[in-house]
């Protein structure tokens, strides 16, 4: 019996029109801005290469945008769905201006006491959304759109390592072409319904550079 394959892609929303430059985090209001659309736009066509069985997306309107041009590649409308499992990394450090998050390298975890969120709390929470579209897709394709970290801690359990905060701006080690999860870059983890609930292919893909393979 053929095996079913479910591949769920994460996409990073686009770059975030920002001109006060801070953190914004799960703020309301921060959408894309032009280059950040473009981005989108790049990430559609990638993926509208592809048939889907559904397009998911974080609440924030950046991922919400993100979702729409995505969407704009199909012809015929998708079946979408808003998940609070692929939000923004909850942190109390929202509206600090990013000069202050640089110098802390943007460690949002150190010195955030619950119920702020640690790495291991996104992580569960992203599990949570795959055991969900192993359930319900089962050998489909599913798009996620979602947020930086939530794409990083994710890309570090795939390849075996745990998700610590230092390593989820060293991807460059592991072959990525970047040590972050770009702007609408796209990472694609493949389950095999008959094994256990870890991915047996991973890829990356960052604009219209050639996709990497990770595993």
């Amino acid at each position: 019996m053929t095996e079913l394959i479910t591949t769920v892609i994460l996409v990073r929303h686009g770059r975030v029109h920002n001109p006060n430059q801070i953190y914004y985090g799960r703020l309301p209001r921060f959408g894309l801005s032009a280059i950040g659309r473009e981005e989108a736009q790049r990430a559609g066509k990638i993926i509208g290469r592809k048939s889907i069985s559904t397009l998911y997306s974080s609440p924030l309107l950046r991922a919400r945008q993100t979702a729409d041009l995505i969407a704009a590649a199909y012809p015929e409308p998708l079946d979408r769905h808003i998940t609070h499992l692929l939000n923004e990394a909850y942190s109390p450090w929202d509206g600090s201006p990013n000069a202050d998050m640089q110098a802390r390298n943007w460690d949002i975890y150190t010195d955030s006491p619950p119920p702020y969120e640690q790495p291991a709390d996104i992580l569960a929470r992203v599990q949570t959304f795959i055991r969900h579209c192993l359930r319900r897709h089962p050998g489909a394709t599913v798009v996620a759109v979602t947020h930086g970290d939530v794409v990083a801690f994710s890309l570090l359990w795939a390849l075996g390592a745990p998700p610590a905060i230092e390593q989820r701006h060293q991807f460059k080690k592991y072959g990525l072409p970047d040590d972050y999860p770009h702007t609408a870059s796209l990472t694609t983890l493949s389950f095999n319904n008959a094994s256990q609930f870890y991915p047996f292919s991973v890829t990356y893909q960052s604009g219209e550079s050639p996709q990497t393979r990770l595993k």
